[in-house]
């Protein structure tokens, strides 16, 4: 009886935080946030949708992979062409304009709030997929208050995230709903709805090429849980428990997507200029704002050793190749001292970084949420060993590894060292004098709710963060009082340009790796009774 009360209790719970109205409250409080921010400062990128509207719309389908007018051409796959294309002729009815391709760089007030509008707008089923996903968590017990129960808290750190809100909403992009597929695919996984999920992520690699990179756990995880129709009593498979029907079902769906996405271009024998799109290795190892992984750690020490080597005349200045790698561009440049990275070397250790992972989710299963770990994992290997990474990339995993936060202590010391590195890490994306106090701000609120809610979910488990990890984190405070104020008022800033942007995503780069390496600890030391239960 004791059991059956509490069960009803957590139920309760759950009803009162999506349910009662709370998930709703937070759902237009966050996309009222959205639209204040729409007279806020917008990067390139907003010319790049803007074109893209004009190549998809004034163009036939056979062309758009071809025009070049503009030097931000079409590089996503044909389903975010098509969905480009839907938009168009949304757009005609604010201002034409901005559907002409020569109008390089146009953006009138309509076009800036038809973008705006769109973004938000299609961000309806991020919201969706975010309410699926709070349905699959399990409630805690001993959680008297709805606001502190982990699906309130859950909804709170997806639908108010802070990375997600100034990369889409004010330097502009479309992850929003490109988020919810994943996270709705993810719903429909624990759910066992399996051919539902492994449909929906078929369809999102063809809005976003990128999350191919966390395609290893889908595939592990479907063909061990889905394709294999009973396990032993001790968790071991036999091949005369696999159905190849299931394998045929979830190759089909494969099949039938990109046959509907690329088929056209394999006809018109286009394939090869669309993937020469899809992936432009001559952008060089890092972005123009190093992202805070591997090869930013790497080039500091190539930089460092270059400047040591000069001072005490280890090295001939004559002989030595042109630093580039701090000009801030998005480029190709030769190491220093250390060996000059090529895109196969990145691949190779992106790919042996994720295997262990992989291999686990075979070995060692752990249910749903073992998929879940394993998909972080993979998405921060890609982000730390990956080429040519933008910094945005991050959120690929900050979103997922939420689910497991407010499940798991363990999980949650690591979203909080996480999180709050990799959002920081974002802050160079807004350089502009007014967006600075609303990036610390909204960086503030969301790091402060991340930390109070966490700790009110897991009170009875002790710390969630170590003394070194507090310490590090405090350590961001300086780092970011010294990259915002105090470098932008000293000479040293016209001298070394680049600087702020070096500090940040170096330290930042540790914290990241940190919680990479704490996540894989935890997914080789899972606690055996949860994995037989949920196995």
């Amino acid at each position: 009886m004791r059991c059956i009360a509490s069960t009803l209790g957590e139920k309760r719970c759950v009803m009162a935080a999506l349910g009662g109205g709370w998930f709703l409250a937070l759902a237009f409080g966050v996309t009222l946030l959205k639209l204040l921010l729409m007279p806020t400062y917008h990067s390139t990128d907003f010319e790049v949708h803007r074109n893209w509207l004009a190549i998809t719309h004034s163009l036939p389908v056979s062309q758009w992979y071809y025009e070049a007018t503009s030097e931000w051409t079409l590089d996503y796959p044909p389903f975010f062409a098509w969905f480009e294309y839907a938009l168009s002729h949304v757009a005609k009815y604010f201002d034409k304009e901005m559907l002409v391709i020569q109008n390089l760089n146009h953006a009138s007030q309509p076009t800036v709030i038809f973008q705006r509008l769109s973004v938000v707008f299609t961000d309806v089923l991020f919201i969706y997929a975010v309410h699926e996903c709070c349905r699959c968590i399990n409630g805690k017990q001993g959680v008297k208050e709805p606001l502190e129960s982990p699906q309130f808290v859950l909804s709170v750190l997806l639908l108010w995230n802070f990375g997600l809100l100034i990369v889409d909403h004010i330097h502009f992009q479309y992850n929003g709903f490109l988020f919810g597929f994943m996270l709705l695919s993810v719903a429909r996984l624990f759910q066992k709805r399996h051919l539902e999920g492994a449909f929906l992520f078929a369809v999102l690699l063809h809005f976003k090429h990128i999350n191919l990179y966390v395609a290893p756990a889908y595939g592990m995880y479907l063909l061990r849980s889905y394709c294999f129709t009973a396990n032993n009593s001790d968790g071991s498979l036999q091949w005369r428990s696999f159905s190849f029907l299931r394998l045929a079902a979830l190759g089909l769906i494969v099949c039938c997507v990109s046959a509907l996405s690329l088929g056209p271009f394999i006809v018109w024998g286009q394939l090869p200029q669309l993937l020469s799109r899809l992936f432009p290795f001559k952008r060089g190892l890092c972005h123009a704002y190093w992202a805070p992984n591997f090869w930013a750690l790497y080039n500091a020490l190539d930089k460092a050793l270059s400047v040591i080597g000069l001072k005490y005349q280890f090295l001939d200045p004559a002989k030595m190749p042109k630093a580039a790698m701090t000009g801030g561009l998005v480029q190709e440049f030769q190491h220093t001292i250390l060996p000059s990275v090529t895109p196969l070397a990145t691949l190779t250790c992106t790919a042996v970084s994720m295997l262990p992972s992989v291999f686990c989710l075979w070995f060692k299963p752990q249910g749903p949420r073992g998929f879940l770990r394993c998909l972080v994992l993979c998405a921060l290997s890609s982000f730390m060993f990956g080429w040519h990474v933008h910094e945005k990339a991050i959120l690929l995993a900050i979103l997922p590894l939420s689910l497991l936060a407010v499940e798991r202590s363990r999980d949650a010391g690591v979203y909080l060292v996480l999180s709050t590195t990799g959002h920081l890490s974002l802050f160079p994306l807004l350089f502009t004098v007014p967006e600075l106090p609303i990036k610390i701000l909204l960086m503030l609120l969301f790091t402060v709710y991340s930390f109070s809610s966490l700790k009110a979910v897991f009170r009875k488990e002790g710390p969630l963060l170590n003394w070194l990890e507090t310490i590090y984190l405090i350590g961001l405070i300086p780092v970011e009082i010294v990259c915002e104020i105090v470098l932008p008022f000293t000479s040293w800033i016209l001298k070394f340009p680049f600087l702020p942007l070096l500090l940040t995503s170096v330290y930042c780069a540790l914290g990241v790796m940190y919680a990479w390496l704490k996540l894989y600890v935890s997914a080789f030391t899972g606690p055996p009774a949860a994995r037989r239960k949920e196995e």
